[in-house]
């Protein structure tokens, strides 16, 4: 997001975050008495080894404990994330059955794919976990050290250079394209099946460039293979503190980011749905846990469902007016 809507929008989750979850204590005891009886499973709709697993095998091993059943992660990427929702929609509504999506999924692919289940009804937010900022990192063969001579080199060479995208509609793409509207550059999309191929794609340099989330960066900002040009959040991030902003670099106003969340099909029980969110909020509100969370490159938000709902709007008007703007579709 970028400009004072994510500014904005920033500022009220942060203020947020620290606020206890009210209305807990009324809820009917019922509907949750036998919940849960069997295994339940996080389906995660991006491949593994990127910043899912960063967020999510923790919080499942706290589920875990917490609920006194195993709780699972099962990955089924593909189409946007969009296979992995589909699959979860379908599921019995009993809360054995959750999800942890991106915006790429849940804001941007609506605008792209023809979904086979309501994007708007067919799930019930549980919470809104964290925000993960990208770099912008070049390989080392690329010819520059900064952000400007970066720019410099795409503008002398239009069209000749490449950068790598976890795929189609991620954010990483969306953010590239928006890089090339502000700079006046043009480069060739190489999209991959997730955030960490494409990581590992521009490590091997196969691509010159790539916005790679802050969590799947941390290993590569100790690469001698590649280098950080510039981070895609307002402020200059802990993980690296020597790389400068977008805006500080050169791009002005210059902001975006993956946004994290966990959902239910639709129909859970309400009493569920607060088990589960007290749960989810009262781990990712503690301290430690907020540390931990930064010190892998995120931005913690613990937000709640109303939380979810507002950014899940101004980021589907953001991305939506992107990809009609630059006029992005689907290959073939």
């Amino acid at each position: 997001m970028t400009g004072p809507s994510r500014r904005s929008f920033l500022s009220r989750v942060a203020a947020g975050a620290a606020l206890p979850l009210a209305g807990m204590a009324a809820r009917p005891a019922h509907a949750e008495a036998t919940f849960p009886d069997r295994p339940v499973t996080i389906v995660m709709p991006v491949a593994p080894g990127g910043p899912a697993d960063v967020l999510g095998r923790p919080l499942a091993q706290r589920l875990t404990a917490a609920l006194g059943q195993p709780v699972v992660v099962e990955t089924r990427p593909g189409a946007g994330g969009t296979i992995g929702l589909d699959y979860a929609a379908r599921q019995k509504p009993d809360g054995h059955t959750l999800v942890l999506a991106s915006n790429s999924t849940y804001s941007i692919a609506p605008h792209l794919y023809r979904l086979p289940y309501d994007n708007d009804r067919a799930f019930t937010p549980i919470a809104l976990l964290a925000a993960a900022p990208s770099f912008l990192m070049v390989h080392r063969s690329v010819p520059a050290t900064t952000l400007a001579e970066f720019v410099a080199l795409l503008q002398r060479e239009p069209g000749q250079r490449t950068y790598a995208s976890a795929g189609i509609g991620f954010t990483s793409h969306l953010a590239t394209e928006l890089f090339m509207d502000r700079t006046g550059t043009r480069m060739l999309h190489v999209p991959y099946r997730g955030g960490a191929p494409a990581a590992q794609a521009l490590l091997a340099g196969e691509v010159d460039m790539d916005f790679v989330e802050a969590s799947t960066a941390r290993p590569l900002l100790a690469s001698d293979r590649v280098r950080a040009l510039a981070v895609t959040s307002r402020e200059r991030i802990a993980l690296a503190s020597d790389v400068p902003t977008l805006d500080e670099a050169g791009v002005p106003g210059f902001e975006s980011a993956t946004w994290w969340a966990m959902l239910a099909p639709a129909g859970v029980p309400q009493p569920v749905i607060d088990r589960i969110a007290g749960l989810v909020l009262d781990y990712e509100r503690r301290p430690e846990t907020r540390a931990a969370v930064a010190a892998a490159g995120f931005i913690p938000v613990a937000g709640d469902a109303a939380e979810f709902e507002r950014h899940k709007a101004a980021d589907t008007a953001l991305w939506g007016g992107i990809i009609r703007s630059r006029n992005i579709q689907l290959a073939g």
